[in-house]
C-alpha cells in the first residue's frame, strides 16, 4: 500500500531564546553600550573622589587620572550617539540621557560659575555628586538592581530592528533644528549674563550687536562726570556719536598708556583685527571736536616685567600674525604662578588709582569731566566716584558693533540715529 505524502506543517516553535539566536554584531553592540556605561560610572566615581579630596584638602591625587577616563568617556559617547542615529537597536531611554549628561551638565553650571566663580570647586564637586547619582540609577535600571552582571547590558535589552530610515532622518532632523538651536540659545543668552554680569551692566550683548551704557554722575555741588565705555574696535558710527555728546566746557580724560623708555617691542595696534572683523580703530574715528583733552592714563614702566612681557608676545601677534617667531613664543611662554592678579593689578587696578587721582585734581578746574576709557575699566573707576559723593543721575546706550555690519566696511556701519536709548 501506498505510502501518504508527507505533511508540510509549520516549523517546531521554539523558545524565546533559541528563536532568536543574537548574532556577533548585536553581541558586540551589547559590549560596546556596557563598556560605555561602565565607563561612566568610573568617570563618575574619579571625579566625585577628585573634587572630594581637592575641596576638603585640596589634594589633585587623581585629576591626570581623572582627565584620561574623561577623555575616554568623551569619545565613546560620541560614537554611542551617532550610533543612535544608525539603528535602532540602542535603547535611547537609557543611552541619550548617558550620553547627553555631560553636555547638560556643563551647560546648567554655567549660570552658577558666572555668579560664583570663587566656589568652582564646589560646583564642580556638585556636578560630579549628580554624575554618580544619575550613573548608579542607570546601572540598577538596566541591571533590574544594584547587582552586577556582565556584560552590563544584555543583548535582549537591545531592540530588534537593525536600521531604519525613520530612525536616522528622525534623529538628524531632531539634533539639527531642535537640540543644536536650543544650545545656541542657551549659550547666547549666558555670554549676554556674563558679559552683564562682569561689567556691571557697562555692555550688553543683545540679539543685533555689542551694546555699551554711557552713565552719568552728579554730585550736591554741581559737579558732574560722565563715563563712556569704549572699545579698541567698533562701528565707525558709535565713535563719531559719541564725539559729538562732549560739551565743549568739558575736559575729557584721554586713555592712553605712554613708552616713554621704549619697553614695548612692538607698537600697540588693532589695525589687524579691525581690518578682519570690518571695523575701525578708535584712534582713528574717535575725535572729539569740543572739550579740551588731558592724557590721564600711566605710563607703562610702573607694570612688573611679567605683564610687559605678554603685552610684547600679544602685540607681535597682533602685529605680524601667528607666524613661526610667534607661535614659538606663545609655546615657550610660562606665566609665572598667581599671574592673573598681577596682570589685572597693572592693567585696571593701577590705571583706575591714577585716573581716579586724575579726577581729583581736575574737578578743581571744571564742572565736566568726560571718561572715555575702555569697558573693562568702568565698574571700578565707578566705585571710586560713587565712594566720592556722586550718584548716578541718567544712562543712555549706543550700539558698539552691530553684527550685521561685521565683515563689511566699518565706516559704512552704525547708522546715525535709533542707536542711542535713554533711561
Amino acid at each position: 500500500m501506498a505510502s501518504a505524502p508527507p505533511v508540510i506543517g509549520a516549523p517546531p516553535t521554539l523558545s524565546a531564546e533559541s528563536s532568536q539566536q543574537p548574532s556577533s554584531g548585536r553581541k558586540l553592540l551589547a559590549l560596546l553600550l556596557s563598556l560605555y556605561l561602565g565607563m561612566f560610572l568610573a568617570d563618575a566615581v574619579i571625579s566625585f573622589a577628585d573634587e572630594s579630596l581637592s575641596l576638603l584638602f585640596d589634594l589633585h591625587l587623581l585629576s591626570v587620572f581623572r582627565g584620561l577616563i574623561a577623555f575616554f568617556a568623551a569619545l565613546m559617547a560620541i560614537v554611542i550617539y551617532i550610533l543612535m542615529a544608525l539603528t535602532p537597536m540602542i535603547p535611547k531611554r537609557i543611552f541619550l540621557p548617558l550620553t547627553l549628561f555631560n553636555l547638560a551638565a556643563t551647560l546648567v553650571s554655567i549660570p552658577f560659575l558666572i555668579y560664583h566663580y570663587d566656589r568652582m570647586h564646589l560646583i564642580g564637586w556638585g556636578v560630579s555628586t549628580c554624575q554618580l547619582i544619575f550613573g548608579l540609577l542607570i546601572f540598577g535600571w538596566v541591571q533590574g538592581g544594584l547587582k552586577f552582571r556582565w556584560p552590563l547590558v544584555a543583548v535582549n535589552q537591545l531592540n530588534l530592528r537593525r536600521f531604519s530610515w525613520l530612525n536616522l532622518f528622525g534623529f538628524v532632523l531632531a539634533n539639527l533644528f531642535v537640540l543644536l538651536p536650543a544650545v545656541i540659545i542657551y549659550l547666547f543668552f549666558s555670554a549676554a549674563l556674563a558679559v552683564d554680569h562682569f561689567s556691571d551692566g557697562f555692555v550688553a550683548l543683545r540679539p543685533g550687536g555689542i551694546a555699551v551704557q554711557v552713565r552719568k554722575y552728579v554730585r550736591d555741588d554741581d559737579k558732574t562726570i560722565e563715563l563712556f565705555p569704549m572699545a579698541h574696535v567698533a562701528d565707525a558710527g558709535f565713535y563719531k556719536k559719541v564725539s559729538q555728546t562732549f560739551p565743549s566746557n568739558s575736559i575729557i580724560l584721554m586713555e592712553g598708556v605712554s613708552d616713554q623708555q621704549n619697553l614695548l617691542t612692538n607698537k600697540i595696534s588693532y589695525k589687524r583685527m579691525a581690518k578682519s572683523l570690518g571695523l575701525s580703530e578708535q584712534h582713528e574715528e574717535f575725535s572729539p571736536g569740543l572739550g579740551k583733552m588731558v592724557r590721564a592714563d600711566v605710563d607703562i614702566s610702573i607694570f612688573s616685567k611679567e605683564t610687559l612681557g605678554l603685552l610684547n608676545l600679544i602685540m607681535l601677534i597682533h602685529a605680524k600674525g601667528m607666524n613661526p617667531e610667534a607661535l614659538q613664543q606663545l609655546t615657550l611662554y610660562q606665566p609665572p604662578p598667581h599671574f592673573e592678579e598681577q596682570l589685572f593689578g597693572d592693567l585696571l587696578g593701577k590705571r583706575n588709582e591714577h585716573l581716579l587721582g586724575e579726577i581729583q585734581s581736575h574737578l578743581a578746574q571744571a564742572d565736566n569731566l568726560m571718561i572715555p576709557w575702555g569697558a573693562a575699566h568702568m565698574p571700578g573707576i565707578a566705585r571710586g566716584i560713587l565712594k566720592d559723593g556722586f550718584h548716578l543721575d541718567q544712562t543712555q546706550e549706543y550700539m558698539v558693533i552691530h553684527f550685521r555690519g561685521l565683515g563689511n566696511s566699518g565706516k559704512a556701519a552704525g547708522s546715525a540715529n535709533g542707536d542711542a536709548k535713554v533711561k
